[in-house]
């Protein structure tokens, strides 16, 4: 049987080795929270850091069939369009044409009262008549000294005088002539006529009105248009000009007269493309003997179009408009966002078709959030999760 001390020795070994397995399991239970929490930190981050990249929906352009025709707005214009402004300075003494009135080429529309033009054609004739008086006394001058020479009673010197004296009258007469002719040509324009067959569209003086002739500035006293054929201007996107021919058909049409088309033809392109909207002017010539169509209105303008063009467009919402200009956002490769301008061929209200800007590969983000910016990190809604998503959605 074991001592006394035996007992005792023993019983301090099993508390000394009691002692050292609590201190291990309380230094093992703390290492194990230190290290999960720096696990559990580091998924946070991971976390946190996946969910502050957003997510956006993306779509590829949307390729029509080819269309056989392209609707655009235009704008119809008269085909003849004359302004009309004074030539002489006075006072308005009649106007004899209102708007709306058919006129004919060389009809009166108004007349000017311009007495001071009157009297310098007064003046401008009585000069000429001095000026012919005096020619006059000039060449029977030198007829009596040419007879005198013979008997030597006149000097070479002197017919040579008298020739130069009348060749200067003779010079002085036809200015006298030609500022008469002036005066006389500048007089008939007190009478204010229609330079061709036509309809007074405008009419903007009225009697005792101030007339400043010779400027062209302000408003004309009248414009007369010539309607009986029209010009029909349309801004044809760059996309779309190798398909539209000069020579070929087009249907017009005005809200004034739904349901009814009016032909046309594509006559003549600027053969230039504007650099801010990426689009060509092309003038159309319609028929308007009927008299129905009026100059400045709207029309919508249908074009027929050659070759296999594919129209492309995306969704409204996708287009983005700020002091940059008309944008659309795109996801690429990497995933990250690259804005490109665009400009619009029409607007259909939920898509826009688009001219230039975009390739049918191109990934469009259809609802870009405020704020985003070029070369942002993003997400794909519903696309593959990479590696690293993969472990973060683990770690959740």
């Amino acid at each position: 049987m074991p001592s006394e001390d035996q007992r005792v020795h023993l019983s301090r070994r099993k508390l000394r080795t009691a002692g050292i397995v609590g201190g291990a399991v309380v230094v093992l239970t703390v290492v194990t929270g230190i290290v999960m929490r720096e696990n559990g930190n580091a998924t946070l981050r991971e976390w946190t850091d996946a969910q502050a990249i957003p997510t956006v929906a993306v779509a590829a352009p949307n390729l029509k069939p080819p269309s056989g025709a392209l609707t655009l707005p235009g704008r119809i214009e008269a085909y003849y369009r004359a302004p009309i402004f004074a030539r002489v300075s006075g006072y308005l003494k009649n106007w004899y044409v209102d708007i709306g009135a058919p006129v004919k080429s060389g009809q009166l529309l108004a007349e000017i009262d311009a007495p001071d033009l009157d009297q310098q054609l007064l003046q401008a004739r009585a000069d000429l008549a001095n000026a012919e008086a005096a020619s006059k006394l000039s060449a029977a001058t030198l007829k009596r000294r040419q007879s005198l020479l013979a008997s030597n009673f006149v000097s070479l010197q002197e017919i040579d005088e008298r020739t130069a004296d009348l060749s200067s009258k003779d010079a002085q007469v036809k200015a006298a002539q030609a500022n008469v002719d002036r005066l006389q040509a500048l007089a008939a324009y007190k009478r204010v006529e229609a330079p061709f067959d036509g309809v007074v569209t405008e009419r903007n003086t009225d009697v005792g009105a101030l007339i400043n002739g010779g400027t062209g500035a302000g408003l004309a006293m009248f414009v007369v248009s010539d309607v009986r054929k029209l010009r029909v201007y349309v801004n044809v996107p760059q996309s779309y000009l190798a398909s539209i021919k000069v020579g070929s058909t087009a249907q017009i049409s005005v809200p004034e007269y739904p349901g009814r088309k009016f032909p046309g033809t594509v006559e003549t392109s600027a053969l230039a493309v504007d650099v801010n909207s990426g689009t060509t002017r092309m003038q159309l010539t319609l028929d308007n003997s009927g008299g129905e169509l009026r100059p400045g209105a709207y029309a919508d303008v249908t074009l027929s179009l050659s070759g296999d063009v594919r129209p492309m467009s995306i969704p409204a919402s996708a287009l983005i408009f700020d002091q940059n200009g008309l944008r659309v956002a795109t996801v690429d490769p990497e995933d990250r966002i690259r804005f490109k301008k665009v400009t619009i061929a029409r607007d259909l209200g939920r898509d826009i078709e688009i001219a230039t800007g975009l390739s049918a590969d191109d990934r469009i983000v259809t609802t870009p959030a405020d704020g985003v910016v070029d070369g942002d990190q993003v997400r794909i809604a519903g696309a593959k999760p990479k590696d690293g998503e993969k472990k973060t959605s683990n770690a959740q």
